[in-house]
């Protein structure tokens, strides 16, 4: 794989630098990474579309990988991502664009493709789905999402998790492998023991999933019906997120809704079956007319 093809640089957007990956050339899709990664969660992805004909725009989130990383919690409120996203693909000069998101970057592009419906063309949700229909999936995808209310207690995660060469995040995401067993294992724990980036990720659950939202069903209640074609995609080892909370994401979307399982793939899709999230996405988006 080609270093000039994942080569990253620093955009401002407002009052923020985000750490961006832009390449090829055609029409453009943006790539959203989640908790707790960077854009190279799809390297994999970003080959295979640059080489089918695409642009490919993928940022570091705020917070995360070598994009800024704010102090305040409120700074990590779903809604400031939308405007970095929205302010970085004005500053390229790109209007329309295909999405491809994962986890707290599916939230993003669920909401990005609720309220912008002139500027996304197509939306492929990976792993995380709408966020009333999470909302609405039943005491299950509450039991597995239980960490969300430890991780907001200030200094907790922050102390424990660390422990132990990390021993808890390996259990619980990676099925207790060693640091040195998985590239982007080794990649996420460098990112975090970085100064404030474990904060920094805590952030994004203590602004967007404080304690007295956890448990209603209405989350989301307010945001317009997606219009655009969306393709949900779940993997059947996932730990945090029910079969349902995508499969019901469905009754939120206008355009033609397309749904993909997984088998045998835990929770982060685009790294762990990559050829497979390639295929997808080349399928869903189509070839491009220019190259």
């Amino acid at each position: 794989m080609s270093e000039d093809v994942l080569a990253a640089r620093s955009i401002p957007v407002g009052d923020i630098t985000l750490n961006v990956i832009d390449t090829g050339d055609g029409p453009p899709v943006l790539l959203l990474h989640g908790f707790p990664d960077r854009a190279l969660l799809w390297r994999h992805q970003i080959v295979a579309l640059r080489e089918a004909g695409y642009r490919v725009i993928a940022p570091d989130l705020r917070g995360f990988g070598d994009t800024d990383r704010p102090a305040h919690v409120a700074d990590y409120a779903v809604s400031h991502s939308v405007a970095d996203v929205l302010g970085l693909l004005d500053t390229l000069g790109v209007e329309q664009f295909r999405l491809a998101a994962h986890d707290w970057g599916a939230t993003v592009g669920w909401v990005l493709a609720s309220t912008h419906p002139d500027r996304v063309l197509q939306y492929a949700a990976l792993s995380v789905g709408h966020p009333s229909a999470i909302g609405a999936a039943g005491f299950e995808q509450k039991q597995r999402t239980w960490y969300m209310l430890w991780f907001n207690f200030p200094g907790v995660a922050e102390t424990q998790m660390p422990a132990q060469d990390w021993q808890w995040y390996r259990d619980w995401a990676f099925d207790g492998a060693s640091r040195d067993s998985d590239p982007d294992l080794n990649r996420q724990l460098n990112d975090l023991q970085r100064p404030d980036a474990l904060t920094s990720a805590m952030n994004w659950y203590r602004a967007n999933m404080p304690p007295e939202l956890y448990a209603l069903a209405s989350r989301g209640a307010g945001l317009p019906a997606v219009q655009c074609p969306v393709m949900g995609i779940w993997s059947d080892r996932d730990v945090t997120m029910t079969e349902r909370q995508m499969t019901d994401s469905a009754r939120y979307v206008t355009g033609r809704w397309r749904y993909e399982r997984i088998p045998r793939v835990g929770h982060y899709i685009p790294i762990h079956a990559p050829a497979r999230t390639s295929e997808l996405l080349l399928d869903f988006f189509g070839v491009p007319t220019q190259h």
